[in-house]
């Protein structure tokens, strides 16, 4: 290609990633939306927490009725984010600071705007006219969002499948020309800087080549084990064997000239159904996510229970990836009651067990959780389920309003937090910006902010908090983690997860590196650390 990026970066084993939604980051021409030059503006900021590299939600073309998940054109940028020549902009930019970058990519669906979709939907008889899922009759399939998955075209008199939301058709990808043009989608943006992909629900790409309807199951809501639901098992339209198959073949695609872009899967279903889609750890995804651990307890036993459950599936050289919010979930900080010394404890954990942390942004800032009337949402799942009562979503343990974990960045305290020179915002910010903001953070020595920032550099300066090997040991609500390496390297991590300050005898000989409050550790080998706190030695 003519416009090639700068030389990508070596990615690190086990990266840490931290992940943006454009739309809400950083607004740089005064509309009220985010977009690509306002990234750009704050990767210095992103680069000085620490973080390895960065995970965009979806900047494509896009009608944004699902706000970019549903792509209208994958080559170029929608309007309200730049242009094609600021998203190569946006990777130079971030491979000159020594990061990488993950783009989201959509490959299961289009938007019923997208040229592909059109010209199918127009008839039986055209080029495109087998590139979506058509039926004459629709089978028993169901969205994963619930009801029917099946809608009636007029103009073509057959129904097409669409795994989502309406507008977002299902790509049919045992037709073969399907697979060819979406792998080159991937390897365009690799060739043009990309460091590797999140992959938006991966698991479904496949469905049954028979349409067998799916069986009855005594199960009303999805859960993060097993995503059936709406008392119907979803064993023909996710996980199908070709799914797993596809994720080897992407990886060849990717695999050009001695790179091994990451690809970061958004998989679900039990942790040894979604390891498949790592292969050996070499010739499929590289990560997936385990969205179990996002309705998290916050218990030390909880807690002891996911990370042998990880270290048992995801052994070396799989790299186990953790993650407590994104931009579809509550955000982790309302899940522990907007307590900082909780929020400490948590990302102490996150960052420093065997694996890769994944931090979305604000979390730093420990943003929380903010009530908006779902009659009024722009999220299209919040509009679908806008008669559902608010107290249902105390019930499932998660919000129906995706825009309450998508509210702007807040920078500063002036206007609009600093993330719009507007008063008017696409989404309304925290009510308690002005006190809550980046600049307010970086100015208070205590802040989560500068925890984070020391919890990635101890990642940074010694990497067998990255890749040594780790055993755990619980008593009762103290988590005990030691991570080793060939070298000798011994470091002892002290989570307290009780309300009451402890006493822990620890050893003579040691150093202690960090913690995330006040803790007394004496030479008589004893730490006294106190309710949800945290301690890290380097052991001698």
């Amino acid at each position: 290609m003519a416009e090639v990026s700068a030389d990508t970066v070596k990615i690190p084993d086990y990266p840490s990633v931290y992940q943006i939604y454009p739309r809400s980051f950083c607004d740089s021409n005064g509309d009220g939306i985010g977009d690509i030059p306002g990234i750009i503006s704050k990767l210095d900021y992103i680069r000085s927490l620490g973080f390895d590299g960065i995970w965009c939600s979806p900047f494509f073309s896009s009608p944004q009725q699902d706000f970019g998940y549903d792509i209208s054109d994958y080559k170029n940028i929608a309007p309200e984010y730049g242009t094609r020549e600021d998203a190569i902009r946006l990777m130079d930019e971030v491979h000159r600071r020594g990061m990488f970058i993950l783009l989201d990519l959509v490959m299961n669906h289009t938007s019923v705007e997208h040229p592909w979709f059109k010209a199918s939907a127009s008839g039986k008889n055209n080029e495109y006219s087998d590139w979506y899922i058509w039926r004459d009759k629709p089978n028993n399939w169901m969205s994963l969002t619930g009801g029917s998955g099946w809608h009636y075209q007029p103009e073509r008199k057959q129904y097409y499948y669409a795994s989502f939301l309406p507008f977002q058709p299902d790509l049919n990808y045992r037709n073969p020309e399907v697979k060819k043009h979406m792998l080159e989608i991937a390897r365009y943006w690799l060739d043009l800087g990309a460091d590797g992909f999140r992959l938006d629900i991966f698991n479904v790409i496949y469905k049954d080549a028979s349409f067998r309807s799916n069986p009855f199951a005594f199960k009303a809501v999805p859960d993060e084990n097993d995503p059936s639901g709406f008392f119907q098992k979803f064993k023909y339209t996710i996980n199908q064997p070709e799914s797993v198959e596809f994720a080897r073949e992407l990886r060849t695609t990717c695999d050009l000239e001695g790179t091994h872009p990451i690809l970061l899967g958004e998989v679900s279903g039990s942790m040894d159904t979604i390891r498949k889609y790592l292969g050996d750890g070499r010739n499929g995804l590289s990560h997936v996510f385990v969205f179990h651990m996002l309705p998290f307890r916050f218990k030390a036993s909880w807690f002891a229970e996911l990370l042998e459950e990880m270290e048992r599936v995801f052994p070396v050289p799989y790299q186990p990836v953790y993650v407590f919010s994104n931009h579809d979930r509550r955000r982790s900080m309302a899940r522990l009651g907007n307590d900082l010394r909780k929020a400490k404890l948590l990302h102490s954990l996150q960052f420093l067990v065997r694996g890769c942390p994944v931090m979305y942004y604000g979390e730093e800032l420990g943003l929380g959780e903010v009530k908006l009337p779902r009659k009024t949402a722009l999220d299209p799942i919040a509009q679908k389920f806008r008669m559902v009562p608010k107290s249902f979503d105390k019930l499932l343990g998660e919000t129906l309003n995706r825009d309450e974990a998508r509210l702007p960045m807040p920078w500063n305290d002036r206007i609009s937090g600093g993330f719009s020179s507007s008063a008017k915002t696409w989404l309304p910010l925290v009510p308690e910006y002005r006190n809550q903001n980046v600049m307010a953070a970086e100015t208070d020595a205590q802040s989560l902010l500068h925890y984070v920032r020391e919890l990635n550099a101890m990642r940074n300066r010694w990497q067998v908090l990255r890749s040594g090997s780790m055993d755990l040991s619980r008593e009762k609500n103290l988590l005990i983690i030691n991570r080793r390496n060939e070298s000798g390297e011994h470091f002892r991590i002290y989570l307290n997860f009780g309300n009451k300050p402890t006493t822990v005898a620890v050893g003579d000989g040691i150093m202690l590196l960090a913690s995330s409050d006040k803790i007394i550790y004496e030479q008589q080998s004893k730490l006294f650390l106190t309710e949800y706190g945290c301690a890290v030695f380097k052991m001698k």
